[in-house]
């Protein structure tokens, strides 16, 4: 048996799955949990990386390895490849102005979706790039090199591997060459200086946005290999972003539609050809495979749920079987679930809000249903700006597992919705690249199940009133 890793380096967690290459069986797996925040170190990244590697066993019998992880992050490097200051993650906002004044210096929406296919917002590097050159000129100086959180811990992976499979000897192991830094199509798609259309970066709307063109990871095809190519070991992949790992580890192919519900919520489709919508609710990204990924992303997600079981003083299990016992529509009560602030539609100060609350609905049971209805009108939305009637809607994520989610999400979506059984998927389709650099995998997803009611249109139609009325 040959196997692989794929690992997953997400907001919240590591997670590492060895998994056999031609099967996909999966052999062993392991986790460790990241701080919570919207800015960290990566170091912490790194350190969260070797536990869960420890957990699932190491590496020394596993032939390939690729690393996926959330996309947009900012990790400055100085020439000595040490980090800058902390790596703002996609979800900190603080960058809102300058994706504002980098979007009108260009022109307008339509010049940044012809340039690179999307229209930059708070989570996109470039924006967090005028930020650091606006706020800490000093770090930005000694800035010498510009990466993504996969990119880095691709990177760092490298480094270690040059000194075996020993993971106790990685926990010292010094940088590598800032040469060795290497992305690939799908995560340098969401950065805003690459194009998905030509293959290249834009280094002329990254010197106008951080007033320098620092060092840039090499952009490596969906088969190419990181790192030193005369290393001995294992094998090391490009890697991806995570919506771009979580499509390949669900099988989506085109005519999919894929719901994440994660951290942030994403619905995304496979296509064959680039998109770029002026609108800037549909993110123009490449996928993982030579093809490209249009995707829709919202900030809030599976959080959402988090908020309302803490409200209600429970679990994530007795949320689900309250929101059940409640009628579709919950009544009337309506939860907009703009709890972070939001990313589309691009509202990064908005504030989250209850409407309709009566004697009725003041209820856990209402207040359950609400908020999940809420956070599936969110990703409705966000299909419905892909303007694709898809084949199969993919519901996947660690919202995913609630039976609530499960059954309510036919009656907002109004079609069917099929759910593969819960799994680590982004760190599965690492895990599929990986096996792809020394086989063609034949990996299938058994037991998938498929969820259908009658849709209850008015939900959404109350859902539109009360954005309307809280955006007013």
């Amino acid at each position: 048996m040959t196997l692989v890793a794929g690992i997953d380096s997400s907001t919240q967690s590591c997670k590492v799955v060895i998994r056999d290459a031609e099967t996909g069986a999966l052999v062993r797996q392991g986790r460790s949990a990241h701080p919570a925040g919207t800015e960290i170190h990566p170091s912490h990244w790194w350190t969260a990386l070797l536990r869960a590697v420890e957990e699932a066993g190491g590496l020394a019998d596993v032939a390939a390895v690729s690393v996926a992880g959330q996309q947009h992050g900012m990790v400055c490097l100085d020439e000595a490849g040490e980090v800058v200051r902390d790596a703002l993650l996609w979800n900190d906002t603080r960058s809102a102005r300058a994706a504002a004044d980098l979007v009108a210096e260009l022109g307008g929406p339509g010049a940044w979706a012809e340039a690179v296919g999307s229209v930059p917002v708070a989570a996109f590097t470039v924006t967090k790039l005028r930020w650091l050159a606006e706020h800490e000129p000093a770090n930005a100086r000694r800035t010498a090199a510009v990466c993504l959180p996969h990119d880095w811990l691709t990177w760092r992976l490298a480094g270690a591997l040059a000194l075996g499979t020993d993971v106790a000897a990685w926990h010292d192991a010094p940088p590598p060459a800032l040469d060795l830094l290497a992305t690939d199509r799908g995560d340098a798609s969401g950065t805003g200086y690459w194009s998905p259309a030509t293959g290249a970066y834009r280094t002329d709307l990254l010197k106008a946005a951080f007033g320098a063109v620092p060092l840039l990871p090499r952009v490596l095809g969906p088969a190419g290999r990181a790192g030193d190519p005369a290393a001995a070991g294992p094998l090391l992949a490009p890697g991806t972003g995570d919506n771009m790992a979580a499509a390949l580890g669900v099988g989506a192919g085109p005519g999919d539609v894929v719901v994440s519900l994660g951290t942030s919520g994403t619905v995304f489709g496979v296509a064959e050809t680039p998109s770029a919508d002026a609108t800037g609710a549909v993110a123009g990204f490449a996928d993982a495979t030579g093809r490209f990924l249009p995707l829709v992303c919202t900030l809030n997600a599976a959080r959402v749920l988090d908020a309302a079981a803490g409200l209600a003083g429970v679990g994530l299990d007795e949320l689900s079987e309250l929101a059940l016992r409640a009628p579709a529509g919950s009544g009337g009560l309506t939860l907009v679930p703009y709890l972070e602030g939001e990313r589309t539609p691009n509202r990064p100060t908005a504030t989250g809000s209850v409407l309709g609350l009566t004697l009725a609905t003041a209820t856990p049971a209402h207040l359950a249903r609400a908020a999940v209805e809420g956070m599936l009108c969110g990703l409705a939305g966000a299909l419905d700006a892909l303007g694709t009637r898809p084949e199969r809607v993919l519901l996947i994520g660690g919202a995913a597992r609630s039976e609530a989610v499960r059954r309510i999400a036919p009656t907002v979506f109004g079609v069917p919705i099929a759910v593969p059984p819960p799994g680590e998927y982004v760190a599965d389709g690492a895990a599929r690249q990986a096996a792809a650099l020394l086989t063609t995998p034949d990996w299938r997803i058994e037991d998938t199940a498929t969820y259908d009611a009658p849709a209850a249109p008015e939900i959404r139609t109350r859902y539109a009133r009360a954005t309307a009325h809280v955006l007013d």
